[in-house]
């Protein structure tokens, strides 16, 4: 380890001598449930709080996820098994135009959705959306064309725009910033779960092509919709709102959550009050920037790929429900892998690195595509694809949500980032193109810009910027920021305080 990441592992007082060394204790006023235990003491009350609330969590919020991730992409299950011939011979434009319209609503929405969701309350604001996205879902089942389906397809982004910002948000209010890495790769490889569990429920599915008068694919879209409402309903009683109330923690965990975070620099311990600058520190912020266009290059690569998965492997040869199976094993490495580099960035304190590593599997998986001529390369290239792609979407998100501090600020710039990535889900809809079956070079070149480009390069970026910064504050470079502000002014500034040492 480097001598200057050592240093930035050490308290931040002992890094910096500036005027933010007379700012307020950040425990002070908050009972110490733990005076005069030793340090290996406190420690094992730690592990236990940390098991207790990843216990209590992390399940129910996986679950969300993987209704919600199940339900945008399912629409690429439907489309093997019919969707487009029984809607009046749908074209490939329209499909791709239905695939579109969700990013739009989906994008639209997400950068007040974390707004709502501190007003409402998480456990209000979850079920609501669910429930009016799993109508949505349900009522797909019944399109009779392309306009009802372009209808419900612009309502269902609309309502599940509020999730994955809104899940992200809610954990940094219950984790330290070196602990929430893990806890959002475990949410986000729901997504990966939901590409195994949908090709296999589809499959499933499919075979009740004619029931009730309903096409295979019709049913997809019905049974997964009414699942999708009855987990919102579910969730009103099984959430919890934030820390200080949280009914499953005695009044001893309750303030040893509040103090680790406020240890920790982060004001989402604080129920600070909405005010419009919270937003204006986000749009003025350097680091918002660099997130959107990192996100931008991950997040275009996931849904081409989670969208048009089925399709490639029915291409290559496949039929419907063999094509369906064999995206199974290219999530569940998927999956793994999110959740192997939560733990180890966690561990090291580093996003950066981890972003660079995972972002060359990517390329080199659509480099391969884009160069193949066989089947069987071509499948395995897909797995390359998934290695690099799904832990570098929860990998940067938490990277976004470390160097963004204050309740509001946070919020708000997680769903401007969130919201510009998948706009670029209109990008993926229309890359893969009918006529460029069964390789689909030019998607896969535009995808593989996007992951070099965007998601490489702004990280290498991001990295170089964030260190050079860090190396400013803990020089005092940057004690002139808050020269003549009191204590309270010097707190709000939240990660432009001189003493915010940014994670790497």
């Amino acid at each position: 380890m480097s001598s200057y990441q050592e240093e930035t592992e050490k308290p931040i007082a002992e890094n910096i001598e500036s005027p933010t060394r007379g700012l307020e204790d950040p425990l002070q006023g908050i009972r110490d449930p733990d005076e005069g235990k030793t340090d290996e003491e406190r420690a094992e009350l730690d592990r236990k709080l940390l098991r207790k609330l990843d216990w209590r969590l992390i399940p129910w919020l996986c679950v969300l996820y993987l209704a919600s991730f199940l339900d945008r992409t399912n629409i690429g299950n439907a489309k093997i098994v019919g969707l487009q011939a029984d809607l009046h011979n749908m074209t490939g434009g329209q499909y791709n135009a239905a695939l579109s319209i969700f990013f739009v609503s989906y994008s639209l929405f997400e950068p007040i959705s974390n707004i709502l969701l501190k007003k409402l309350r998480p456990r209000v604001w979850f079920t609501i959306i669910m429930v009016l996205w799993g109508i949505c879902m349900t009522f797909m089942g019944f399109v009779k064309n392309w306009s009802g389906l372009m209808a419900a397809r612009w309502w269902l982004g609309f309502w599940e725009a509020g999730l994955f910002p809104g899940v992200n948000y809610y954990l940094s209010c219950w984790y330290k910033r070196s602990e929430f890495g893990v806890r959002a790769a475990i949410f986000f490889s729901a997504a990966a779960v939901s590409g195994s569990f949908g090709g296999l429920l589809a499959a499933a599915i499919e075979k009740m092509d004619g029931l009730g008068g309903l096409h295979g694919w019709a049913w997809i879209f019905v049974l997964e919709g009414i699942a999708t409402a009855l987990v919102g309903l579910a969730s009103y009683f099984i959430l919890v709102d934030f820390p200080d109330e949280a009914h499953f923690l005695t009044e001893d965990e309750r303030l040893r959550v509040i103090r680790r975070l406020r240890a920790d620099n982060q004001a989402s311990a604080n129920h600070e009050s909405f005010q419009f600058k919270y937003v204006k520190q986000g749009l003025s912020d350097w680091k918002t920037y660099m997130g959107m266009i990192m996100y931008m290059g991950v997040d275009g690569a996931l849904y081409a790929f989670s969208l048009f998965l089925p399709t490639i492997i029915n291409n290559l040869g496949y039929k419907s429900t063999e094509a369906q199976l064999l995206t199974v094993p290219v999530y569940a490495v998927a999956c793994i892998f999110t959740i192997a580099v939560g733990l180890a960035a966690d561990r090291l304190k580093q996003r950066g690195i981890f972003n660079i590593g995972m972002s060359l599997f990517a390329v080199a998986g659509y480099a391969i595509l884009l160069g193949s001529k066989n089947y069987k390369l071509s499948y395995a290239a897909t797995f390359l694809a998934a290695m690099g792609v799904y832990p570098c979407i929860a990998n940067t998100i938490t990277w976004v949500s470390n160097n963004a501090e204050g309740v509001y600020k946070r919020g708000f710039v997680l769903g401007l980032v969130i919201g510009w990535g998948n706009l670029n889900g209109v990008m993926s809809s229309n890359v893969y193109q009918s006529k460029d079956t069964p390789w689909y070079r030019p998607g896969h070149l535009v995808v593989m810009i996007y992951l070099a480009v965007c998601l490489l390069g702004g990280s290498v970026v991001n990295y170089i910027l964030l260190r050079i910064e860090n190396k400013k504050r803990l020089s005092g470079a940057r004690d002139h920021m808050v020269e003549g502000l009191t204590a309270e002014e010097i707190a709000d500034r939240g990660d432009m305080r001189p003493d915010f040492i940014y994670t790497l």
